[in-house]
């Protein structure tokens, strides 16, 4: 059987919007504006946060060095190309950090007063669902909504699991311009490609993938939702499609 193209050529599901005027929160491990997938102009200043929740804003503080979250940028830019993206790093010397980190993290984004958190991964350790629900809570006060992973192999992830964020599944057989709808429970989940934006001549699976890349897609779509009638829309807008 052969496998499904995650990038084969859909109509567009918001034609004409661009994101505009949206600002997205990428917490990762920063971004590299020389990157050929980014457009350096959509990039705002960000922060570093470290292990322990101070920031760094030092000049090269939110230079990526490890690849990922400059892919995450790409694939929401790719989608929402007029959007400004404020790297939050988190990552380091690899794709682990603390869920101080996180929660810091969360908290700086809000009071930038974006209207989109994009946080790939978080923690699988039910102790911080207090300080986590705290931040997102702040977050939502702030008019910010946060899309996360909802599991990590398998197993719950704060704060995607959280009441009022955005939680998102992977789906290896959604092609990357479409969305899908599941329910765990009495909660709607959002399904969705975990394939970055392409590199032409590199077949996917040589590249990134995971579900870092299923959240990117989801908060790509969320700006351009943003554009007119807010993100929540999504969840109808999957239901339909």
């Amino acid at each position: 059987m052969t496998a499904p193209d995650p990038d084969r050529a859909m109509p567009p599901l918001f034609p004409g919007r661009t994101g505009r005027g949206v600002r997205i929160a990428v917490i990762d491990s920063g971004v590299h504006p020389g990157h050929d997938h980014i457009d350096a102009a959509r990039i705002a200043p960000g922060v570093a946060v470290l292990a322990d929740g101070s920031l760094d804003t030092g000049p090269d503080a939110v230079l990526d060095r490890l690849g990922h979250g400059t892919a995450v940028a790409a694939a929401i830019l790719e989608k929402a190309p007029e959007a400004m993206c404020l790297p939050v790093r988190v990552f380091r010397e690899g794709l682990k950090t603390s869920a101080a980190a996180l929660v810091a993290a969360i908290r700086w984004s809000a009071a930038q007063r974006v209207d989109l958190i994009n946080l790939s991964l978080g923690s699988t350790n039910p102790v911080h669902e207090p300080v986590f629900a705290a931040a997102v809570a702040e977050a939502r006060a702030a008019g910010a909504l946060v899309i996360a992973a909802r599991e990590a192999g398998g197993v719950p992830c704060l704060p995607g699991m959280l009441q009022g964020v955005i939680g998102v599944e992977l789906d290896w057989d959604c092609p990357r311009a479409r969305l899908g709808l599941a329910r765990r429970g009495d909660r709607p989940v959002l399904l969705a490609s975990g394939y970055p934006r392409g590199i032409p001549g590199v077949p996917h699976r040589r590249n990134l993938y995971g579900i870092s890349f299923a959240v990117a897609q989801v908060t790509g779509f969320a700006a351009l939702a943003c554009e007119e009638g807010g993100a929540e829309m999504l969840f109808e807008l999957a239901q339909a499609t």
